[in-house]
């Protein structure tokens, strides 16, 4: 995902509860670049476990503008947005680093891939399926895309094979 960049910043608004789509769509309305990030989790849902997208700041929005040139006060009396996060009067600005690295972590959509490469003996946090969020360890890899990893289940450890795609490495 690229984007070009015309000597603005990023900043961070705050969204209203259950807004984060309509203010996505009336700043993009209004001329303001935003990103979302998004990540895949699962929950269960009527005894049934389903994979859901989720923004991975809840109640945020990033945008970028140039807040000499722009008309940024708008943004506080946009549809769906609660407030500019602010430092007194002027709008914070996020460290420049820390979007475009955010950005290179995500697919075209906007969502978060899994993280970097896995050896024996990394934990690692489930993302999906029925062991969503159980932390495990790496016991063995195949050439397949299946890792061997040991989970904690009842006071027990378990073996179970999973999909590389469903974890990320814990960093400790």
């Amino acid at each position: 995902m690229t984007f070009q960049y015309q000597e603005t910043d990023w900043f961070l608004a705050q969204v209203k509860p259950n807004c984060v789509n309509i203010a996505n769509i009336n700043l993009t309305r209004q001329g303001f670049q935003t990103f979302i990030p998004r990540v895949e989790e699962t929950r269960k849902r009527n005894g049934k476990f389903v994979n859901t997208i989720m923004p991975l700041f809840p109640g945020y929005i990033f945008v970028t503008f140039n807040i000499a040139n722009s008309l940024w006060r708008t943004i506080n009396s946009t549809h769906g947005i609660t407030r500019l996060v602010s430092f007194g009067n002027i709008p914070a600005t996020l460290p420049k680093d820390l979007v475009s690295d955010l950005m290179q972590r995500c697919d075209t959509n906007a969502k978060l891939l899994p993280s970097g490469t896995l050896r024996n003996g990394d934990r690692v946090t489930l993302t999906k399926g029925p062991f969503a969020n159980f932390v495990g360890k790496v016991e063995n890899i195949t050439p397949e895309r299946r890792v061997w990893v040991l989970i904690e289940l009842m006071g027990r450890k378990i073996r179970v094979v999973i999909e590389k795609d469903i974890l990320q490495t814990i960093n400790e």
